[in-house]
């Protein structure tokens, strides 16, 4: 990268700007001190528009071709395209010599994933992978209630990304073509699995049930997963659009006491409303007492039982951040490609389970 005038602002080349890219990257990115939203690369005419009614300032380029060019304009290359195309972005970003973040999944496996952590390490280029949900107001609050041994021994993890779309809504997330890396264990089950993985460590065994519902489905709408840790934990993770009734976003058990929450964190809400981090009147990540997971021990939060604990606010803007000090002091990334590849290891050995109905063992490296 060329030497800049001022070396606490980074410029950053967004590639694609439909839901993940306008919605979270842009918008994260822009509130974010020290980070610039340089370009916008999108082919659509109408999401131009959008872009540059939301960003004045922003350049614009109708393919990605149009970063390398000018490599050494830019400091920090974001990936927001469908899937299929984030590993050939991304290795072309690490060999132009800029730094990357990649929305989740890193990548349709793990061996794709360690070799662009590989490509980075060589480089000496920061490679993160966008994780917003373990910036959520409910797993930083559950991290916290870990972390002070409110549960005692945790047991068992339940996690849940359930929603009711009986009807599909088309597009390549939707696709059956294997290339696509479409379907709901790629999608939210990316979320769900980095987030046990953060919270219990390692997975040494994979058990899951990959199912398609809906009439003229064409990829798995409706999931589970079962996971042994290392630790001893067993996380069981659902993810479904299929689900009539939502079940708790958390529901954690423990020798001493259970946690249960229900809800989604209202940042994404937020977000799709137009709202920003920084505004007074949006505050930001926070939700009323009413939202309140329960703390405690035989009986069910349904009916009164355990104790609200108030909820953490929610921090997405954490993320970029931390990206911002990586750039910026050599810090490590909020978010690793190693971290990334573990759990593609554990993606891999759920399609695997689900086809062969048998659970697979993983190999856990020292």
């Amino acid at each position: 990268m060329d030497a800049m005038d001022d070396s606490s602002t980074f410029r950053v080349g967004l590639i694609g700007y439909g839901l993940a890219g306008s919605v979270f990257h842009a918008p994260l990115i822009a509130a974010t001190e020290g980070l610039v939203l340089d370009t916008v690369v999108t082919s659509s005419p109408e999401r131009q528009r959008q872009a540059r009614a939301e960003f004045p300032d922003v350049r614009l380029e109708d393919s990605a071709d149009g970063l390398w060019g000018r490599a050494g304009e830019l400091d920090l290359i974001v990936i927001a395209s469908p899937n299929r195309t984030h590993v050939p972005l991304a290795r072309t970003a690490l060999e132009a010599g800029l730094p990357t973040v990649v929305d989740k999944p890193l990548a349709a496996t793990a061996a794709d994933a360690e070799e662009l952590a590989a490509l980075a390490g060589a480089r000496g280029l920061l490679l993160s992978v966008f994780q917003n949900r373990r910036w959520d107001n409910d797993f930083r609050t559950l991290h916290k209630l870990l972390a002070e041994g409110a549960l005692g021994e945790v047991q068992r993890f339940e996690s849940r990304f359930e929603r009711w779309r009986p009807q599909l809504k088309g597009g390549w997330r939707e696709s059956g073509d294997p290339a696509e890396v479409g379907g709901l264990l790629y999608d939210l089950g990316s979320h769900l699995v980095d987030q046990a993985l953060t919270l219990f460590g390692p997975a040494e065994s994979v058990y899951a049930e990959v199912d398609v519902r809906r009439p003229g489905a064409q990829t798995d709408d409706d999931t589970f997963i079962a996971l042994t840790h290392t630790s001893g934990v067993r996380s069981h993770l659902w993810m479904s659009a299929t689900a009539a009734q939502l079940g708790p976003r958390f529901r954690v058990l423990g020798s001493q006491s259970g946690y249960v929450k229900y809800g989604l964190d209202p940042q994404e809400a937020a977000l799709r409303e137009g709202l920003r981090p920084g505004d007074p009147s949006a505050r930001w990540g926070t939700e009323p007492e009413s939202g309140w997971g329960r703390l405690g021990a035989g009986e069910s939060p349904l009916t009164g039982g355990g104790t609200p604990v108030p909820t953490l606010p929610g921090d997405y803007p954490a993320y970029y951040a931390a990206v911002a000090a990586a750039l910026r002091d050599g810090t490590p990334p909020p978010v690793t490609a190693a971290e990334a590849a573990a759990a593609l290891h554990v993606l891999e050995a759920a399609r695997v389970s689900a086809a062969e109905h048998r659970t697979v063992r993983i190999e856990v490296s020292a």
